[in-house]
């Protein structure tokens, strides 16, 4: 059953996250796996335990209240959103190996560029040199997994010292763009598919229109 690619542009968050649980509380056993790609309009996201002592000053950003692990996070135009709408119990995948897919396809995507980037256990994500450079945060219901991870391409930091980032007061987050990497968000989906492809061990994948 072939992996339906998806990119959806510039979107707003919500619409998109009620799809993915549309998704996923109405797929059946034959119901192909996709992967979504997107950017968003500026959002700040919490986790469903988050704590709202972690969002400082949110400004006209709005704020959401969603249903994935973790805490706070921002989304905005520049990053990348990756989005595995994955049967997992089908293709036989802990939560953990695509955590691991996730994290791995932005480490070989940094070492395209001379960049040494590693995942931590202690705080999912991909971080170089202890700074953040993409965060990860899924949801399993009925076996199948929605939310997903962003990868910040070149996009303004700004709002992320508005909040404890994945509720940590002193974390750093950055992107390709500052560390010397230029790409354009299609150029990173382009570069960064085919590592977690092969990391998901999936050579059935097929684009689709939105």
């Amino acid at each position: 059953m072939s992996l339906k690619i998806r990119t959806l542009g510039l979107t707003d968050y919500e619409p998109v996250w009620r799809d993915m649980q549309a998704f996923t509380n109405n797929r059946d056993a034959h119901t192909a796996d996709e992967i979504w790609f997107t950017e968003h309009k500026p959002v700040f996201t919490l986790g469903v335990n988050a704590s709202r002592e972690h969002v400082l000053a949110p400004g006209d950003i709005p704020v959401v209240q969603i249903d994935r692990g973790g805490q706070v996070t921002y989304h905005g135009p520049g990053q990348l959103m990756v989005y595995p709408l994955l049967d997992l119990r089908r293709g036989n995948t802990g939560v953990r190996t695509l955590v691991t897919a996730l994290e791995q396809s932005v480490v070989d995507l940094a070492a395209e560029f001379g960049l040494q980037a590693a995942s931590s256990r202690e705080a999912p994500g991909v971080y170089v040199d202890g700074v953040k450079l993409a965060s990860v945060g899924l949801r399993v219901r009925r076996g199948a997994s929605f939310h997903g991870m962003a990868v910040n391409i070149d996009m303004d930091l700004e709002p992320f010292s508005r909040i404890n980032p994945c509720g940590y007061a002193e974390l750093k987050v950055t992107d390709f763009a500052r560390l010397g990497a230029s790409m354009s968000l299609q150029q990173a989906e382009q570069r960064l598919l085919p590592h977690f492809l092969a990391h998901l061990n999936r050579q059935d994948a097929s684009i689709v229109a939105a």
